[in-house]
């Protein structure tokens, strides 16, 4: 039967539960941009892998500016900027600068993990939007900031048209030298992205193929990058040996002299210019298959025709070449005397060295498996899937299974602690878990009453514990073998005090909780059996679930072997935290409040009976029951003449006559010293732990 204070506070609850619902309703209709978000939820995971091909696609996207200079097949010695390409490229581009904009908009919402609070875990979130958009900007923001800046796209079109007189050749320059500049923050940008998914989902590639097409695609972006650079160095040091037969020209006593403008292709209309095209060596002095100039390594850009080719065709010969390169390490390269050619050809010889030792490792990790940690856990993974579809499991439950599975490679990375700790001497494993667990054992109400020794020998016997979203920690009748210390998370510990009907109590635990101290009776017990005790409440986690736990037989030992845990301090301690000597109190104050009551009640009956048998005696003249026999006497001979107030008081005096009869053994055990007769709740008090010394 439930009480009244129960159903007031179920009563409560329900307001309660209902108000909640209705708050995280409206919570849930509030659009995501005006929401904080958890840096390792599903949709922050998400976009982080959108945004990491973003970047990708950015990276080989950038080098396409190297390819808007181009030479003129029907028109020689004059170089022009292929406008279609510009076009195809800007609109790309200006696509991708939204990715990166967005990005920004999205950290500006996304909490961080406090610095403070990285003891153990992964800390707690940061949630102020305040304090989110201070530390985004004195981390990441100004390199997310020039990472996403439309400069190429703003000196292609309106820095170089504005000038007054605009060249290819001062485009090219411009517009080269702000890609390079650009090219390192986006560049530099994907490294904490990739760390950021490695730390979310353990890997980026999953599979061993996926990992070793993943790696071969970033040998190819370098390549794109070498093919696309040599390719823009080759129109260089074609221009340079135009420049230099102009100048050669332009000093000579013949006319038309060369101009500079001459190279650009927007002058090939001018009659000056037609002119000296009927006289200038310039065509036959930078000729790549004479030797009248030394072309280097930059020969087959001229002698394939390559410059003045279609860009599929340009595009993919780049490719090659940059390919050939890295794999042979420059060996194929003939460079020339020239300084920067040399160490241009230095650079690809070291960079291909570099890559393909990396290539051919990582793609070796991940064929053989990319760790064998990680390759057990696939295997694992892969298991775990194979029996749930062979058993049939429920959908739900499968999907339970997955996210545990996930938070626990989330929590460890797949890593046995417990094992890597006991492979370490005494010393050094008590220095690593006074480390990790001791700032956090203070949490505990219960701990921070003990002193530093005795914190250190719990603190080495301290397991780390996971637990997911509706998992059950132990359910009432169950025995409890360990004792439950929360860190982080939300558990719902509730008791029907072992299935009583109409009995329900539940509270809910949080960071700072515990729960199985039914454990620590047992173990401060001198004369203990070996039989565990039953928990007396079911304890379930509402919220994924940081703990660390303690077992029985660890429990045990510190009990016997340190003194200090027997004290009075301790036990006001743990009577005021442990929740059932709470529910014991609450329901021990229920009762003494219903006997208060009862007595109360049973006192103003007897005065109000008193009181009504002193006006009755005083009326008549004669005793109570005189009064009562007078009255039948008179309803019997139907005398209603004389008496006609007889008849109903005589009713009213029956009635109270027998509840005086009935009241008077009530009220001897009411008033008098036994109370026994108030009978206990079913709830009994807690054992009482033994923490007096032996």
């Amino acid at each position: 039967m439930m009480y009244k204070s129960d159903f007031l506070r179920h009563a409560a609850s329900s307001r309660f539960s209902r108000h909640f619902h209705k708050s995280f309703s409206l919570r849930k209709k509030i659009p995501w941009w005006y929401q904080i978000l958890d840096p390792d939820s599903e949709l922050v995971d998400r976009w982080n892998h959108i945004f990491f091909f973003a970047c990708v696609f950015a990276l080989f996207l950038d080098p396409l500016y190297f390819y808007f200079p181009i030479i003129g097949s029907n028109n020689p010695a004059c170089m022009d900027i292929d406008i279609p390409l510009g076009v195809l490229v800007t609109l790309f581009r200006t696509i991708a600068d939204f990715f990166f904009l967005f990005h920004m908009v999205l950290k500006f919402r996304t909490a961080f993990v406090s610095p403070s609070s990285r003891v153990f875990g992964r800390g707690d979130l940061v949630m102020d939007p305040y304090q989110i958009a201070i530390h985004y900007l004195k981390t990441d923001f100004l390199i997310d900031l020039a990472a996403s800046l439309p400069l190429p796209q703003l000196v292609t079109w309106f820095v170089i048209p504005a000038l007054k007189n605009p060249t290819a050749a001062h485009a090219n320059h411009a517009l080269s030298l702000i890609v390079l500049l650009q090219y390192v923050p986006r560049f530099f940008q994907v490294f904490p992205l990739q760390r950021q998914i490695i730390k979310t989902n353990g890997v980026i590639a999953k599979t061993p193929w996926t990992g070793a097409a993943y790696n071969l695609c970033f040998f190819m972006l370098a390549s794109h990058i070498l093919g696309a650079s040599w390719y823009l160095l080759s129109i260089q040091r074609q221009y340079e040996c135009w420049s230099d037969v102009c100048k050669t020209e332009k000093n000579a006593t013949h006319s038309p002299s060369c101009s500079p403008r001459f190279l650009d292709c927007s002058s090939l209309e001018n009659p000056e210019r037609q002119s000296w095209m009927k006289i200038t060596k310039v065509v036959i002095s930078c000729d790549a298959k004479n030797d009248n100039f030394q072309f280097g390594m930059f020969s087959d850009a001229f002698t394939n025709e390559v410059a003045s080719s279609r860009f599929s065709e340009k595009y993919f010969y780049c490719l090659w070449w940059g390919l050939k390169s890295l794999s042979s390490y420059g060996q194929t390269i003939q460079a020339s005397t020239f300084i920067s050619e040399t160490l241009f050809s230095s650079f690809i010889c070291i960079a291909g060295l570099i890559l393909f030792a990396h290539l051919i490792g990582n793609m070796q990790n991940y064929l053989q498996s990319s760790s064998a940690r990680l390759e057990e856990w696939r295997v694992k993974q892969r298991d775990t899937e194979e029996w749930m579809r062979h058993r049939q499991l429920p959908q739900e439950l499968q999907q339970r299974v997955r996210r545990f599975v996930q938070y626990k490679w989330i929590a460890t990375r797949g890593v046995d602690e417990e094992s890597i700790l006991r492979s370490l001497p005494l010393d050094l494993r008590r220095q690593i878990q006074r480390h990790l667990c001791l700032a956090l054992v203070r949490r505990v109400h219960f701990f921070a009453q003990m002193d530093d020794q005795l914190l250190d020998a719990i603190c080495e016997r301290l397991v780390s514990s996971l637990n997911t979203k509706d998992t059950y920690i132990v359910r009432e009748g169950d025995l409890v073998n360990e004792m439950f210390f929360i860190i982080r998370g939300q558990l719902e510990s509730s008791t029907t005090n072992g299935g009583r009907s109409g009995f329900f109590n539940s509270i809910t635990l949080r960071a700072g909780d515990f729960c199985g101290e039914e454990l620590l009776t047992w173990a401060l017990m001198p004369t203990s059996s070996l039989n565990l005790p039953s928990s007396t409440r079911t304890v379930k986690s509402i919220t994924e679930v940081e703990a660390f736990a303690l077992r029985a037989e660890d429990l045990k030992f510190v009990a016997s072997q340190f003194k200090r845990l027997h004290s009075k301090k301790l036990q006001h301690a743990f009577r005021y935290y442990s929740h059932q000597w709470r529910a014991w109190g609450a329901c021990f104050v229920q009762v003494a409040w219903r006997r208060y009551c009862r007595r109360k009640a049973a006192i103003q009956l007897v005065e109000l009976e008193n009181l009504y048998y002193t006006n009755v005696l005083d009326g008549d003249g004669s005793t109570g029951s005189e009064f009562v026999n007078d009255g039948f006497e008179h309803s019997l001979k139907g005398d209603n003449v004389n008496h006609p107030q007889h008849l109903g008081a005589t009713v009213l005096a029956s009635k109270f006559a027998a509840n005086t009869r009935r009241g008077v053994n009530q009220k001897l055990t009411v008033l008098g010293p036994d109370v026994s007769d108030l009978k206990m709740p079913k709830l009994f008090k807690p054992q009482e732990p033994d923490f007096s010394q032996d």
